[in-house]
């Protein structure tokens, strides 16, 4: 059958060339990625009940949408967390396979079976549904070097408006967004509740006066379809964009005459629609925006357009504007890359040595050196047919596949030799009747090394999708090997080869010629002795099964023994910090000790970039003013001075924090593989199921907690809960309410807007949406004592001070609340000793 190839070698040349040519066309359009795509996909449900704590979001808000989306389909579980800042993050993951798009589509068919269950105000907030990437390759710091010229508000809204816009339109950008809360413009409208009472002037009232004056309307037009020469359209100025327009809205006409306005009542500024965090870059004020990789698309050339467009964008950043590419995942993908491209390029050429030494004919070299890059090239082409892409898994399939494709070409070449040394036939003759003995055994071997790769890759789960693509890419390359070995290395052999095992002529031996001969001697001797163990073994059968038996038991005892990990952690170059200061912390005080904390690290000889995000809590995403977290740029290996290692290092940053007074600091670095944790630590969940108070809850997990330090297993296991933070539980005399004809609604609505916010209306500017936020200015909301000058309107026009109706008891409750799977949850976070693997502490939990 295979005899055409040997008589026609074109046709063999012609199957090779085309292979090569769906190879480096496969190999221009891979993506290139670390690693392959392994945590399950997931979609992220936000929401934000203005004003409300954690527990008042988990009451009013979670129920509904977790009990619509519970269910959707290919759901595995979910995971959701309330924050004090009245934010709600629900976190629905799937099965592996499963498509996120679909996904995202299918939850925002049950997202919207709620929302008629929601609060009027988490309604007119907007309820988001987005699907969660998990290829977070990018992180860019713009601040500002004259803090008296622009603010972090002015940083964050330049790069929403000029930069982020294109760095979406980029290809293969999932999503660039900025971290710490959300800096976008909003109109302030900062109430003085003093002023207000005096003009006996209720939150309602302002809200309704904006809205009234500040709307888009289509008056209509004059002329349409009448004998008249023109049309006219009648054009209305829309909604108000500026302070100065705000301030002049009239909120009342006296009888005087007078004009009561906005701007007699409260302060107009045109701000930020959140004031929650705080970023610093190298100490200096600014934003991180972080961005994430779409699934299939290439890491490497996004980095490089969007260096690009930093680049050319920071042509037009106004004076004293800086960036910074504090992390990028294209440093170490780089080296990564690189160093299996010199594997490969060496491998390669060990193999064309070897090769060369044994069968000591450049011809003969020729062949295999030819065979394994048709092999690898095509490889490329399957690759991109099946979905893969060039990642280190799938590129140390490809130097493993040297090896074991190289030798399909030896057999063909050596049976040939063989056939010509014995038999003196001519290259062609000997060709023909070499492969009609060995083409049963070149089939044979392909299919049992084929045999040995492909069941990895149909294995299931994580593990099975992070091997699958090097299982396959060794397969498809051993079956590329023997299409080769079977079609073009005998149309080579026929054409290259020689009959050189004749008799030498009488003449004096060159170099290589002696060097050859002593290699036969020594590897003829090497053979003998070889030889004669096997024959030992044949006589003494015993030895053979003995050590058969020592093997096994030695296997099966290693494999027990053995520690057992997921993925191991590598050096990133990259250090991140979370910082907990005490319960109740203000965000001003939580800065203090950031100071501390920035200057330790920026002295630091490895350090080379250090943000800071006050207000932050990565481990759970969530905003809190006692959080922050730390991310440590460090400098190239060779340039971090006379400690070099990540560990040492780490150490080294434990011992500089651990002076600092008035905050918690907990290193980590981030997972080798993306997506299933911000930590590189175990995460583990303990639920309630029996809807206890949150006190006694926490007290239990505080207990395991301390069970597993007990551990050897266990060098670290803490979490961010807490049940410690100051709050103030609000009274309501609803009898003396209703004595003075106040209602209760008009109450808490009011203390809503005072001291939470509310969103009055909403305007465009500089082509962006943005919302008008009411609320009580700074000096009015700074401690239990500003409810005195805050007043409501009775049912007779009146205005009652609302300290005789309600009452603040302190209390003590949780920053944030977690539920899992319908019940409430602590996350607990859990560091194996150095000397144990991932898969011990596991086994100790």
């Amino acid at each position: 059958m295979f005899k055409i190839f040997i008589q026609r070698p074109v046709l063999a040349t012609v199957i090779s060339i085309l292979l090569v040519i769906l190879g480096i066309l496969g190999l221009s359009k891979l993506p290139l990625q670390q690693f392959p795509d392994i945590a399950p996909p997931s979609v992220l449900v936000t929401a934000v009940y203005p004003g409300a704590n954690a527990e008042t979001v988990l009451r009013s808000v979670a129920p509904s949408l977790e009990e619509s989306i519970n269910g959707v389909e290919n759901m595995s579980y979910m995971s959701s967390t309330a924050s004090n800042d009245g934010s709600l993050a629900i976190t629905v993951f799937f099965k592996l396979g499963t498509n996120p798009d679909q996904a995202a589509v299918n939850v925002q068919n049950r997202v919207a079976q709620a929302t008629s269950q929601l609060p009027a105000e988490v309604v007119q907030q907007g309820v988001i549904t987005a699907k969660q990437q998990n290829s977070f390759i990018m992180a860019i710091g713009i601040y500002t070097e004259d803090e008296s010229k622009y603010d972090q508000t002015f940083v964050a809204n330049y790069a929403q408006i000029n930069i982020i816009p294109e760095i979406k339109r980029i290809p293969g950008v999932g999503a660039a967004t900025i971290f710490g809360g959300v800096k976008d413009y909003s109109m302030r409208v900062w109430l003085n509740p003093t002023q207000m009472s005096t003009y006996q002037v209720t939150p309602a009232e302002v809200m309704g006066a904006i809205q009234d004056k500040s709307l888009e309307a289509a008056p209509g037009r004059f002329g349409e379809k009448s004998n008249e020469v023109f049309e006219y359209v009648i054009k209305y100025k829309g909604k108000l964009t500026k302070p100065e327009e705000y301030e002049n809205i009239a909120i009342r006409a006296n009888s005087d005459g007078s004009v009561l306005r906005l701007k007699d009542v409260a302060r107009i500024e045109f701000g930020a629609y959140s004031y929650s965090s705080l970023t610093r870059l190298n100490g200096k004020k600014g934003i991180v925006i972080g961005v994430i990789q779409l699934a299939g698309s290439n890491s490497n050339e996004i980095q490089v357009a969007i260096n690009n467009l930093l680049e050319k964008s920071a042509k037009d950043f106004p004076s004293g504007i800086k960036h910074n590419v504090f992390y990028s995942t294209k440093v170490a993908l780089d080296q990564s890359i690189d160093q299996v491209k010199h594997t490969l390029l060496e491998a390669f050429l060990l193999v064309f040595v070897v090769v060369f030494i044994f069968l000591q004919d450049f011809r003969s070299t020729l062949i295999p050196a030819i065979a394994v890059p048709v092999a690898i090239l095509g490889t490329f082409f399957f690759m991109q047919l099946f979905g893969f892409s060039i990642n280190l898994l799938t590129l140390f399939a490809l130097i493993l596949a040297i090896g074991i494709v190289v030798d399909d070409a030896i057999v063909v070449v050596e049976a040939v030799h063989a056939k010509m040394e014995r038999k003196h036939m001519d290259a062609k003759n000997a060709t023909t009747e070499a492969m009609h003995e060995i083409t049963g055994a070149i089939i044979s071997i392909t299919l049992v090394m084929a045999a040995v790769f492909l069941p990895v890759g149909f294995m299931e789960g994580s593990t099975g999708v992070f091997y699958r693509q090097f299982a396959f890419t060794m397969a498809i390359a051993i079956v590329i090997s023997a299409v080769n070995a079977l079609t073009l290395s005998p149309a080579l052999a026929a054409l290259f080869l020689k009959n050189n095992h004749t008799g030498k002529e009488d003449r004096k031996a060159t170099f290589s010629e002696k060097f050859f001969s002593g290699f036969n001697r020594s590897f003829d001797s090497l053979t003998t002795r070889y030889v004669g163990s096997l024959k030992f073994l044949i006589k003494n059968k015993w030895v053979s099964i003995g050590g058969l038996v020592a093997i096994t038991l030695g296997t099966i005892w290693m494999v027990n023994t053995t520690p057992s990990g997921f993925i191991p952690t590598e050096d990133q170059g990259f250090i991140a910090v979370s910082v907990s200061t005490p319960s109740g912390t203000s965000l001003n005080g939580t800065q203090q000790v950031m100071t501390d904390a920035e200057t330790k690290l920026t002295e630091l000889p490895a350090s080379r970039f250090v943000t800071a995000i006050s207000g932050f809590n990565l481990l759970t995403n969530s905003t809190s003013p006692s959080s922050a977290v730390v991310f440590v740029l460090l400098k190239p290996t060779e340039d971090r001075g006379d400690v070099k290692d990540i560990d040492a290092i780490m150490e080294q940053v434990r011992a500089k924090l651990g002076g600092i007074t008035g905050g918690q600091f907990f290193l980590f670095s981030f997972p080798t593989v993306p997506g299933f944790s911000n930590v590189e630590a175990l995460d583990l969940v303990l639920q309630d199921k029996t809807g206890g108070k949150l006190d006694k809850f926490s007290g239990i997990a505080n207990g395991f907690i301390g069970d597993l330090m007990k551990r050897p297993e266990i060098a670290y296991a803490f979490t961010s809960f807490k049940a410690d933070y100051p709050q103030l539980q609000l009274e309501i005399n609803d009898e003396k309410a209703d004595q003075l004809g106040v209602s209760v609604k008009d109450i808490l609505q009011t203390m809503q807007t005072y001291f939470g916010s509310a969103q009055a209306s909403d305007f465009n500017r500089f082509g962006k949406y943005y919302r008008v936020i009411v609320q009580a200015d700074v000096a009015d909301r700074a401690d239990p004592t500003s409810i005195d000058r805050v007043f409501v309107r009775n049912k007779t026009g009146e205005m009652v001070p609302i300290k005789t109706l309600v009452k603040l008891n302190r209390i003590y409750g949780s920053e944030t609340v977690s539920r899992y799977n319908l019940f409430n949850s602590i996350q607990i976070n859990a560091i194996p000793k150095p000397v144990y693997s991932s898969g011990d502490a596991i086994k100790a939990i």
